[in-house]
């Protein structure tokens, strides 16, 4: 048995070693990270089309609504997550799971509720007033696509009242719940990954862990796309996947915690004086942030309020949260705009799904062949600013286009040049910056960081778009040159803490200098 693990560990470091520089050590953490990403983001995926035709079946008028209900809902949960991960008898790993089969649960309980609101109301969904509506927006797209884009934005202006309450409060519920699952699995589990990895492994290893979640969206989109018939039944499948999450997530820290021999004189070469024999990060030696955090957690109630305190406590973690809040700003922008030419181009239902899960699978190929061939390289050779300043530079551009160009075919590339570059350069670049804090801000702030701080971002994005709308009467292809000033404000951001990370990365790893 011992013999033939040896040879099945053999073949997968060869398998990795292909794509990435590989430690023997780091082996099972990355692809248990990779594959744990992989089932969240299937899953996340899988139901997100189901979740979009939701909420444009309520109305277009109605997103900024329900982006302001998100941050509501964060606000709530993002503490209760930081209290998991502060409980003294339950390891960071255990905490993982539970958050993972939390949500699981949650999905089938979902599909309860959809199936029970449906019944009654699928004529409604496909009113003929509605789409009569709609075919005379796309007819009229072939003539003038910015005026067309701007009448469909009020065709899709549909009234709550057209639906019972139930139907209208789980589609709400459903909404939420989604964004805040993608958020609190993500935000946990790549808590967990920087723990037992530095800012130097992170920067060979975070691409492909990187590819496990664009491949999870690409089988995802692909699941939802052919088998988009099945509606609400996917959300069956869907809490699979987030179980087999739960399972992957287990194997995060395994090896470093069972492998002491194989890590030490591993680290000691790495000249990397942080980590100890079971792979926790060692406080004495770590120069995390501005600000040296390094106590113990504390398990009291008012340890829902760190993550805040710690943030406002760093300079550092705030240029973070700037950092965040202007993307969600700028991505919110996009998502308004893409939601708005879908529902303006496809009148069914299940069309819009199909054609959300294609878009998504379109994507997704760009970002997997990126992250398993660029990743790596752009972030050792070009480094962090580079990687963090990419993706304003590209919002920028894109703005612009749509200003100009308001049809679903500039959306479709601008969002896929977007999202390319994003998860290919940028998202793992964001990553590299928690690598310098303490475990504390690890588990805490970044929790704050990432979700709420995020959840903020989408929120005044959705109230300055409706702000905008109203003001501009419904001129919605003009929208976007108003997020031009947000995205200069990102560059320098972006560019400020890029440097900053830098030299923080430097004081870690020579910490008497």
């Amino acid at each position: 048995m011992t013999m033939q693990r040896i040879i099945s560990k053999s073949r997968l470091d060869a398998f990795a070693s292909v794509f990435v520089t590989l430690h023997p050590h780091e082996t099972s953490a990355l692809l248990h990270s990779s594959s744990c990403f992989f089932f969240i983001l299937s899953a996340y995926f899988v139901v997100l089309p189901l979740r979009d035709e939701g909420a444009i079946s309520l109305g277009l008028s109605k997103l900024p609504g329900l982006f302001v209900g998100s941050l509501i809902l964060t606000l709530i949960a993002a503490p209760v997550s930081t209290l998991i991960f502060s409980l003294p008898n339950l390891s960071k790993a255990k905490a993982l799971v539970l958050i993972h089969r939390f949500f699981s649960v949650s999905l089938l309980v979902f599909f309860l509720l959809w199936q029970s609101s449906s019944i009654g109301y699928l004529s409604k969904l496909e009113s003929v007033s509605h789409l009569e509506s709609l075919d005379a927006v796309s007819s009229n797209a072939k003539e003038d696509p910015k005026a067309a884009v701007d009448q469909g934005s009020t065709a899709n202006s549909a009234d709550w009242g057209d639906h019972g309450w139930i139907y209208v409060s789980v589609r709400i519920g459903f909404f939420l719940w989604v964004a805040l699952l993608n958020l609190i699995t993500i935000s946990s589990t790549w808590a967990r990954v920087i723990d037992v990895m530095d800012s130097e492994s992170g920067s060979r290893l975070f691409g492909f862990i990187g590819a496990g979640a664009t491949l999870g969206q690409l089988f995802g989109s692909l699941f939802a796309a052919g088998m988009a018939f099945l509606g609400p039944y996917l959300l069956l499948f869907a809490a699979c996947l987030m179980e087999l999450a739960a399972q992957s997530s287990k194997g995060i820290y395994k090896e470093i915690s069972r492998r002491p021999e194989e890590l030490s004189p591993l680290r000691k070469a790495d000249s990397d004086p942080r980590s100890g024999a079971d792979g926790q990060t060692a406080p004495a030696a770590k120069v995390p942030s501005p600000r040296s955090s390094t106590s113990i957690v504390k398990p009291h109630l008012w340890a829902i309020l760190d993550g805040l305190r710690l943030i406002f406590s760093s300079n550092y973690l705030l240029s973070v949260s700037l950092f965040l809040w202007l993307s969600a700003v700028v991505s919110s922008f996009f998502y308004f705009q893409k939601v708005t030419v879908i529902a303006m181009t496809v009148s069914s239902s299940l069309g819009r799904r199909r054609l959300l899960a294609e878009i998504n699978s379109f994507i997704a190929v760009f970002i997997l062949a990126g992250q398993l061939t660029l990743t790596g390289h752009i972030l050792s050779v070009a480094g962090i600013t580079v990687a963090i300043c990419c993706a304003p530079f590209i919002a920028f551009s894109n703005m612009i286009a749509i200003a100009i160009w308001p049809t679903w075919v500039t959306v479709a590339i601008s969002e896929t040049i977007r999202k390319v570059v994003t998860y290919v350069v940028t998202r793992p670049g964001r990553e590299l910056l928690f690598t310098v804090v303490s475990q504390e801000e690890k588990y805490k702030a970044k929790v704050c960081i990432d979700v709420i701080v995020q959840r903020l971002g989408d929120a005044s994005a959705a109230g300055m778009y409706k702000l905008l709308f109203s003001t501009l009467h419904g001129r919605t292809s003009t929208v976007s040159l108003y997020a031009l000033p947000v995205c200069l404000l990102w560059i320098a951001t972006a560019f400020h803490l890029g440097r900053r990370q830098a030299q923080l990365a430097k004081l870690s790893i020579n910490p008497t200098s």
